[in-house]
């Protein structure tokens, strides 16, 4: 019968709280999923924690403090600042696995790989060398001297038919 207590007041507790922590969880998150996501982990660290309240204000003031802490960390995690989000995503200019790829796009995907992240980078996803640069961790210089050469190696590969601006647009 004990744990049948324990339920109901983590119940409680949990139906008491649940919109103020998913609230302060979507001011900091601006997303839906990671709201609920560190929802969830708010009530998993109540559950691995245990603290014992004076009331009920101190209780939600355990939880929207935990939920601050939980939301600021997945702020500054390595993930979240390095993803994008399926709404900003263009379409794929990468055939997708039931799709046959094209002569470019197998040449593409032939080259080395700091030539082939480069140029798919630069042509594909349409970063500028700036970012590109940022991204892989070099310099701007370094990435036009790997675009250039990786033009050259797609252009001797595919028998001269790429533009001579360089310009491949999408595949």
């Amino acid at each position: 019968m004990h744990a049948k207590a324990d339920t109901d007041a983590l119940t409680a507790l949990y139906t008491r709280n649940v919109d103020a922590v998913y609230r302060i969880c979507y001011v900091y998150l601006r997303s839906r999923a990671d709201a609920e996501d560190a929802v969830q982990s708010v009530f998993l660290r109540y559950l691995q924690k245990q603290p014992v309240f004076r009331d009920e204000n101190h209780e939600r003031g355990w939880l929207l403090l935990t939920a601050k802490n939980i939301c600021r960390d997945m702020l500054r995690s390595w993930w979240r600042r390095h993803r994008v989000g399926l709404d900003e995503l263009p379409e794929p200019a990468v055939p997708m696995r039931d799709e046959e790829p094209s002569e470019l796009t197998e040449s593409l995907l032939a080259l080395p790989e700091k030539y082939r992240i480069t140029l798919y980078l630069y042509y594909w996803e349409g970063y500028p060398a700036r970012e590109v640069a940022a991204l892989l961790g070099c310099r701007e210089s370094t990435v036009r001297t790997r675009l250039q050469r990786g033009r050259e190696m797609l252009k001797n590969d595919l028998g001269g038919s790429c533009h001579e601006t360089g310009s491949f647009g999408q595949a």
